[in-house]
């Protein structure tokens, strides 16, 4: 049997001929058309009036805590079960990252906890939306207006997913999303910023393009980076983005799939399937090692392994990360359900380009792999 991979993206569409079109124009770098297209195009199916494509998701997120001015001693409330990209954001403008627990249910932060940690240094919430299901957003949103904070809302993961049937990518100041090879639009490396605020996109464009003077190339009133897109990213993108709606589709049917044929093993915590604002669009399909089993996720990851089966386990939580530890960060900090998360959790495979055949494989090495596991 050959190795079924955690993810492998879809690029049957439009992707080959638009690349083609860039070839053939000599319109490869930033400057192309379809960088252009691709921004307006995946802002207005956000809901955004502005999208500054960039070089990946990270650099999405440090040019957004850049443009709202947040820095030295600000500090900014976020999940402790996040990628690292979501705090590095903050520790590199010299911010301090403030950490909330998740619910564990819906793997995202736990709103309830978010007002008890405001305090008079508090600039923004970055609200992230989790692996399939988006925040409680319109409770963040009331603590924001109470309180006069900005919002940083990652939508990295949900591409194509709504919140009370709006999208994803529409809320607060400003939104990121990451076109990893992973992501339901992918351009291989990539990310792109969305606003409706015409000020805060045109501070966004200048800091993806190492801050040049408007009127005098070549002069810089500020340091900034090289976080430009190219041409032949974006014309990816656009034949991806063509076909949002049906990979979304495509991704529900796994899920789906998947929660039926796994619903009754023992030793499984399956994602929730909706709530009263959202349905999961499962950007992958999680499974969480419930409390009878001894082992971790990684002796999962290691006996699906063995059977061919690619996984990949659940993020760390920020505060058990070695180089904030070493750097005194979040000292003697606790967050149960994300480090419950991250110790039990794990996804298996649901790429866009699966087939039902190893999808099939997959539930039933699952189901063996679990059935291995020692009990407590």
């Amino acid at each position: 049997m050959s190795f079924i991979p955690v993810n492998e993206p879809l690029l049957d569409g439009n992707e080959k001929k638009y690349l083609c079109e860039c070839i053939d124009s000599g319109w490869i770098s930033s400057e192309g058309p379809f960088v252009r297209e691709f921004e307006e195009r995946m802002s207005r199916t956000a809901g955004r009036k502005y999208g500054i494509a960039v070089t990946n998701g990270t650099a999405a997120l440090e040019l957004a805590v850049r443009a709202l001015c947040i820095g030295e001693g600000d500090e900014v409330i976020m999940p402790a079960f996040t990628i690292i990209s979501c705090a590095m954001a903050v520790t590199n403008a010299g911010a301090v990252p403030v950490l909330v627990d998740s619910d564990i249910h819906t793997w995202n932060m736990n709103v309830d906890e978010l007002e008890e940690k405001i305090t008079d240094r508090t600039k923004a919430i970055m609200m992230v939306h989790t692996y399939g299901l988006p925040v409680d957003a319109d409770r963040v949103l009331e603590l924001a207006e109470k309180y006069g904070l900005k919002i940083i809302e990652d939508a990295a993961e949900m591409h194509g997913q709504t919140y009370k049937g709006r999208p994803c990518g529409s809320f607060g100041e400003i939104s990121t999303f990451s076109f990893y090879p992973n992501k339901h639009v992918t351009t291989g490396e990539g990310g792109m910023i969305v606003t409706d605020d015409a000020e805060l996109a045109e501070r966004c464009r200048s800091l993806r393009n190492l801050c040049f003077k408007k009127d005098i190339r070549y002069v810089h009133d500020e340091l900034s980076g090289n976080y430009r897109f190219t041409n032949l990213q974006a014309a990816v993108g656009l034949a991806q983005l063509e076909r949002l709606e049906e990979f979304a589709g495509r991704k529900r049917a796994m899920g789906q799939y998947y929660t039926q044929h796994l619903k009754d093993t023992p030793g499984l915590i399956l994602p929730v399937e909706q709530t009263d604002y959202a349905q999961n669009i499962y950007w992958v399909y999680g499974l969480l090692l419930d409390e009878s089993i001894q082992g971790t996720n990684l002796d999962m990851q290691r006996l699906l392994s063995e059977e061919g089966i690619g996984t990949r386990t659940f993020f760390q939580c920020m505060h058990m990360q070695p180089v904030y530890q070493k750097a005194g960060l979040f000292a003697g900090e606790r967050y149960r359900n994300g480090e419950y998360l991250a110790e039990k959790g794990f996804y298996i495979p649901s790429g866009l380009a699966l087939t039902q055949e190893q999808m099939e494989i997959v539930a039933e090495k699952v189901k063996t792999a679990v059935g291995k596991m020692d009990r407590v």
